[in-house]
């Protein structure tokens, strides 16, 4: 195993020098909820407003120019980054908005459809038609398709996890009657890496939409939405090295040009008149009024980071930290490793619990020695209720966390049990 990486990147994000609850060294290990920027990432944004902010697709000015060209260079770059052609990307303000941006569309299209059952009829759900989800899913994936679900009356059915947090997919409970499949690519909670071009067989021999929430393998492993089949997917900027406040969504031919609009208003139409509008048919019908350009321009640097470092490496060096903790963990006196035992399906993500200590106590004994990580359930409460959990303590690694950083964590959390004194 190698722990080499993160030493030769370390300088490169400035908040990681800095002292925390007095003079504390600050051990990162919440990236699963958001990742620290690197110093490209951060002058990326503040060249763009220093030096080409204006309003996008609109100005005929110069600064309108550079500015649309360098959202537009962003918006290829993150495509190329994922396997997609620009024109199947569109930017949201967050991984959130563009499931419900999907799940929207799609209630558009039933609602629409009843009114005239020649529009959208490919996209118009039924009583009968099923909705799948896994039960590992964040709430992003999850309470939107529980809404859609409600108002058109289509059934939410659930593929099962295991007790060892692994999806326990069966292809024979996919049916034509399945319309849409809506799984995570590597869960939030338990580190588990789907099997997703399976999924992604089964869900194309049924002509259903397979809609990936990609937050969690995006930013950490080599991914490719064309090889995998998948109808749409979605994911975060700000998890990815990028700036908060941009999300991302690619769509599918089909979807992108045949769906109905979520969001309306200015640059997502062709023509207005008193009476009605029409709208674009490219990625310019789902980014309504203006966009987070500033970020994009700063998630093409994140990118450009990426590529730079290259996400087999990333992998790689995560891999062995996570190899690492569970190594550690799973010996450890009083602690629960929630998910797979073994690091070969798992991406860098722990989530335990703390015999007779409550998460939250966890996270704030292990803060008060500079280390942070998250406490809660996660944003996905019905998988906690599924393996018997309450919440959970989770570390998460990234390309930045060092051995030493795995090891400070593993120590802390050694004297937790006997300083709440359930030793």
């Amino acid at each position: 195993m190698s722990f080499d990486l993160a030493d030769s990147v370390l300088d490169d994000f400035p908040i990681l020098h800095r002292r925390v609850r007095g003079n504390q060294k600050l051990v990162y290990l919440d990236s699963a909820a958001t990742s620290q920027k690197p110093t490209e990432v951060i002058e990326a944004v503040s060249n763009y407003y220093e030096t080409t902010n204006a309003t996008i697709h609109r100005s005929g000015h110069e600064l309108g120019e550079l500015a649309s060209a360098a959202y537009e260079s962003a918006r290829a770059n993150v495509a190329s980054f994922v396997g997609v052609e620009s024109g199947n990307l569109v930017f949201t303000k967050n991984a959130t908005e563009s499931i419900n941006l999907i799940a929207y569309a799609i209630l558009n299209a039933t609602l629409l459809n009843s009114k005239d059952t020649n529009l959208y009829r490919k996209y118009a759900l039924k009583a009968d038609d099923e909705i799948w989800l896994t039960e590992m899913e964040h709430h992003a994936n999850l309470v939107p398709w529980q809404h859609l679900s409600k108002v058109t009356g289509a059934k939410l059915k659930y593929i099962a996890v295991s007790e060892d947090g692994e999806l326990q997919f069966d292809a024979n409970q996919i049916t034509r009657k399945a319309k849409i499949i809506a799984v995570t690519h590597q869960s939030n909670v338990l580190g588990t890496i789907n099997n997703i071009a399976e999924i992604s067989k089964v869900a194309n021999l049924n002509n259903a939409l397979l809609i990936l929430d990609a937050c969690q393998s995006v930013p950490h492993l080599p991914t490719n939405f064309a090889e995998l089949g998948v109808a749409a997917a979605a994911w975060s900027g700000h998890k990815m090295l990028g700036p908060t406040g941009i999300g991302l969504l690619y769509l599918r031919n089909d979807l992108l040009t045949e769906l109905p609009p979520f969001l309306f208003g200015g640059n997502m139409i062709e023509n207005v008149t008193f009476e009605q509008s029409t709208f674009r048919s490219d990625n310019g019908r789902f980014e309504a009024g203006t966009m987070n350009i500033a970020q994009a321009v700063g998630l093409s640097a994140a990118v450009d980071y990426l590529k730079n470092v290259g996400m087999t490496k990333i992998h790689g060096h995560e891999s062995a930290l996570i190899k690492y903790a569970l190594s550690e963990l799973l010996q450890m006196p009083g602690i629960r490793v929630l998910g797979p035992r073994s690091a070969d399906n798992r991406g860098g993500i722990v989530s335990f619990e703390v015999n007779g200590v409550h998460p939250h106590d966890v996270s704030q004994f292990l803060d008060a020695k500079g280390i942070a990580v998250r406490a809660g359930h996660h944003c996905a409460w019905p998988l906690h209720r599924k393996i018997g959990a309450v919440a959970s303590t989770r570390a998460s690694f990234y390309l930045y966390n060092t051995k030493q950083d795995v090891t400070d964590f593993l120590d802390a959390l050694s004297q937790v049990r006997k300083y709440f004194k359930v030793v």
